[in-house]
């Protein structure tokens, strides 16, 4: 092990002796779990990413930012550095996610009022979402914190219970690779996109 603030050279030149951040953008599909051990003959997100990863980026040890049910599609963050998963999944970093849910029920105006003006579930007040109605059956929420299965249990609250959830967005982030694979996120991408690393605290 290297103690604190040692340095490594080969050749005299020092080498980085922390791994740089890296971010993966996966595509998840339905009935996988994010775990790392599978339940019941089903199988996980990692048993799908990992054998993708190039050699470079197979050497990291990859963490899921956050989770998605196991029938929930969509944008799910792979990344190997603890303190940026710890960023993304605070609700005090107001990261907005951005869900798409097909709902058995007809969606009008009038029902979705209580997510837009901050409702409570099982006496825990919630902060406002950001709702569109895509048409009668797809509405569009957009939550700042991920507290466990938020967007079904205030869609069901509001008698809007959810037939199918896709995740489009996290941060400044939107999906944009086909189901089951990934790619890897640039810097800018890192840093604009979700915030990281956050700005230092002024004096």
């Amino acid at each position: 092990r290297l103690k604190p603030g040692a340095t490594v050279r080969v050749d005299g030149q020092p080498l980085p002796t922390t791994a740089p951040t890296r971010v993966l953008a996966f595509h998840k599909p339905a009935e996988l779990l994010t775990s790392t051990v599978g339940q019941h003959r089903v199988g996980t997100v990692y048993e799908v990413l990992l054998p993708q990863l190039t050699p470079d980026l197979a050497r990291f040890t990859w963490h899921a930012v956050g989770r998605l049910d196991r029938g929930t599609t969509g944008l799910l963050l792979f990344t190997n550095d603890e303190k940026l998963l710890a960023h993304v999944t605070s609700p005090e970093s107001r990261l907005p996610k951005r869900y798409v849910a097909t709902v058995f029920s007809d969606a009008d105006e009038e029902k979705v009022t209580p997510l837009r003006e901050g409702m409570s579930l099982e006496g825990e007040p919630l902060r406002p979402a950001g709702v569109v109605l895509r048409d009668a059956h797809t509405v569009e929420v957009t939550v700042t914190e991920g507290r466990n299965h938020q967007v079904k249990r205030m869609l069901g609250a509001v008698g809007l219970p959810v037939r199918a959830l896709h995740r489009e967005g996290v941060g400044g982030l939107t999906l944009d690779v086909a189901e089951g694979t990934f790619r890897l996120l640039t810097d800018v991408e890192v840093r604009e996109g979700l915030g990281y690393p956050p700005p230092a605290a002024g004096p």
